[in-house]
């Protein structure tokens, strides 16, 4: 299992992820975090095709940092006037297209160690996989990563310019799927093991313990329902439904009865599982650096996570109290 710390920091916002940011606020909030200890940064080259990755490389060089990364898409140029494309605003000038093959996986992986300024990165996820995700089409671009960009990803392994592989999705099933064809080290898997869902631990989680596979928890806020305390709540990327809204203020008052902030009961749950090595909200701000390592680092009383059971708001076979060491 790879070993990775148990803070990480989103980089989707680095590519302008619904809204412009400058270079200089970029690298402001890159520096935070450097400032606040977080060491490990994921991205991929389609946070605003190829921007997050540039402005990472250009803010961490000879930085003695971890990186993931992801392939699974060519970034092709192009010439357009759009200010947004694909949720990226005043992104770089190039059309992502999904690639799964031996050569596409490694001319990514090539353009992305240039953006990165390295010769090496930590892990190196296959991007974006999945039937929820390409619908028909599925069948198709599995069969292209696993008999080209699956293998050739183990070549990068076993040359050393990759220290682990897996998948970075939002669909669980994608996952199982692949662990019936392929060896992986660690899957990002984000929205999916959260204090809103919980169903990874009937067979998924079990199975990668047993298969000592690591999981990185991306959306551990659900798109923001478990850290938005103002205006509209969000949830996988849409607004969240009325049963959402409800679940989500049921957790903030079994939370507020013990005096923590629902984000970092958020933050600190998916920890507890053993098959979860870190967690990575995306970060924008410097505020919002600062308020994740300080809900990390809050003390969670047991209690907490007993009422949260008893309320039938986490399942009864969810590990918690690791969270609170």
């Amino acid at each position: 299992m790879a070993r990775l710390p148990r803070l990480g920091f989103g980089g989707g916002a680095l590519g302008n992820l619904y809204a412009a940011m400058s270079d200089g606020a970029a690298r402001n909030v890159i520096d935070t975090a450097l400032v606040s200890g977080i060491d490990y940064f994921d991205t991929a080259p389609h946070y605003g095709f190829g921007l997050s990755e540039t402005r990472l490389g250009e803010a961490l060089v000879r930085r003695d940092v971890m990186i993931s990364t992801k392939v699974g898409r060519r970034l092709e140029p192009i010439q357009t006037t759009e200010r947004e494309r694909h949720g990226f605003v005043d992104a770089a000038p190039f059309e992502p297209v999904f690639d799964y093959t031996r050569d596409g996986v490694l001319r990514s992986f090539e353009a992305s160690l240039r953006r990165l300024k390295r010769d090496r990165v930590d892990v190196l996820l296959a991007h974006d996989l999945g039937r929820a995700t390409h619908g028909d089409a599925h069948a198709g671009h599995m069969r292209d990563f696993l008999e080209g960009g699956y293998p050739a990803m183990r070549e990068l392994k076993d040359s050393g310019a990759v220290g682990a592989i897996g998948l970075g999705v939002n669909e669980q099933a994608v996952c199982e799927e692949v662990l019936d064809h392929a060896d992986v080290d660690v899957f990002l898997l984000a929205g999916r093991y959260t204090l809103l869902e919980q169903t990874a631990l009937e067979s998924f989680l079990p199975r990668c313990v047993s298969r000592g596979v690591g999981i990185i928890v991306g959306g551990p806020f659900n798109s923001g329902a478990l850290v938005e305390t103002t205006g509209t709540l969000h949830y996988n990327y849409e607004t969240a439904p009325r049963e959402i809204v409800e679940r989500v203020e049921r957790l903030r008052r079994v939370c507020a009865v013990h005096g923590v902030p629902l984000a970092a009961a958020a933050l600190q749950f998916p920890l507890a599982h053993p098959a979860v090595l870190s967690v990575i909200p995306g970060m924008a701000t410097p505020a919002q650096v600062t308020d994740a390592t300080r809900w990390l680092d809050m003390t969670i009383p047991d209690a907490l996570w007993s009422d949260l059971r008893s309320e039938g708001l986490i399942r009864l076979d969810a590990p918690a109290t690791r969270a609170a060491a």
